[in-house]
């Protein structure tokens, strides 16, 4: 039997995901799946619109054996640290056989192709050097690799990424691409002719930030989902208050330390918190060619999570040093028992019995507690606030769900 493993955010879970569990289950039909997810902020720096065990609930519902959280250090980063997160949180467990990953183009022998030319010495000393002049990672790899228009597609370029950890870290996880079931990724506009409710991620979120269309976006998630949907929906803008405070209130050194913050950052950073008036103000304000939106709103969580550049990259040095369940099922419960017995990371079911076992400042401790800070802030972006607690991650267990 085959595991399989995957890479998300499901913010939120939707029916294309769903159509790539059934592809998997068709190529692998008595397959155990497990996924690495996103908890409470995303990639792009902004929080998750849900909870992490709402969304690890659905998903589970629909098909997966088990969902893991993937710990915010790695979940907040670009997409090379991304990936190579999840894939040695996946390795680790000692239990996984395939890794399987969505791409705009499922070719495994071009995305191979790629992410080879993307490791020669040539490309990794043009990519570093265009990154040190304030490049975005994804702008900095297709600008070397843009000849190749497959590239510039954000799953391809993660897919690449995929390819690339495995290599790195020496991993015997086959790779599986599997054709995207949905509209582009950054694709902001629902599907208008009905007959095919599969939409992006982005397309549903956007049609969820107003009320006028949120009930537009509700035929392209499952219904579970629907109805979660409903109310107390998360806003990363709703953090433009702390987010000021702190940087009218830090020291530029102390502004200079924030992961993702380049020199110089600091002071434009200041002088956008002291005339804007709207997170979107603040984020654009700051962003450039340069310095790109993802790469602001990155750092500014960081700025509110109390994330240094050095802490980060000790940790992502670490790579994850945990499991930590948010759902599961009964094929969930037999791999968390196999787990035990195979993995190279302990099991974390409860906080704060671990971190009562682990010294204060060791790896374990620092990338537990990032995640549980990041919880905390996600609490603030919901109407009301607390929904759930700030200390969710002490009063919520992993949820089961049983056949």
């Amino acid at each position: 039997m085959k595991t399989v493993g995957i890479v998300a955010e499901y913010n939120p879970f939707h029916n294309g995901h769903i159509l790539q569990i059934r592809e998997i289950r068709r190529r692998f039909p008595a397959a155990r799946i497990v996924v690495v997810m996103s908890g409470s902020f995303t990639q792009r720096g902004s929080v998750a619109i849900l909870d992490k065990w709402t969304r690890a609930a659905s998903a589970v519902r629909h098909g997966v054996s088990l969902v893991l959280e993937l710990p915010t250090v790695f979940a907040t980063r670009s997409a090379q640290y991304f990936a190579g997160g999840g894939v040695r949180l996946l390795d680790r467990l000692g239990v996984i056989d395939v890794l399987a990953f969505g791409s705009e183009y499922d070719d495994l022998s071009l995305l191979s192709r790629l992410s080879k030319e993307i490791d020669t010495n040539e490309t990794t000393d043009t990519l570093r050097k265009t990154l040190r002049e304030g490049a975005s990672y994804a702008a900095a790899l297709t600008g070397k690799a843009g000849s190749d228009a497959v590239i510039r597609h954000p799953n391809v370029i993660l897919a690449v990424e995929y390819l690339r950890a495995l290599k790195r870290y020496d991993s015997a996880l086959m790779p599986l691409p599997t054709p995207r079931f949905s509209a582009s990724h950054n694709d902001r506009t629902l599907p208008s002719d009905g007959k095919h409710p599969v939409a992006s991620a982005s397309a549903i979120r956007s049609a969820l930030s107003a009320p006028d269309t949120r009930d537009t976006a509700l035929p392209f998630v499952p219904a579970d989902m629907a109805a979660s949907l409903s109310d107390h929906l998360a806003d990363t803008s709703r953090l433009l208050r702390p987010i000021l405070s702190r940087l009218l209130t830090a020291s530029q050194s102390e502004l200079a330390d924030v992961a993702g913050v380049d020199t110089g950052l600091e002071r434009r950073l200041r002088r956008s918190a002291l005339s804007s008036h709207s997170y979107q103000e603040l984020i654009e304000s700051v962003s450039s060619k340069r310095y790109h939106q993802a790469r602001i709103r990155r750092l500014l969580f960081h700025l509110l999570l109390g994330l240094s550049d050095k802490t980060a990259r000790r940790l992502e040095d670490e790579g994850p040093l945990y499991a930590r369940p948010l759902a599961f099922d009964d094929k969930g419960r037999d791999l968390l028992r196999a787990i035990e017995g195979n993995a190279k990371l302990p099991i974390v079911t409860k906080p704060s019995r671990f971190l009562a076992k682990t010294k204060p400042l060791s790896p374990a401790h620092e990338m537990l507690s990032l995640d549980i800070r990041a919880t905390a802030l996600s609490s603030l972006t919901t109407d009301p606030v607390g929904s759930p607690s700030a200390n969710a991650d002490y009063l919520i267990s992993p949820v089961y769900l049983p056949a």
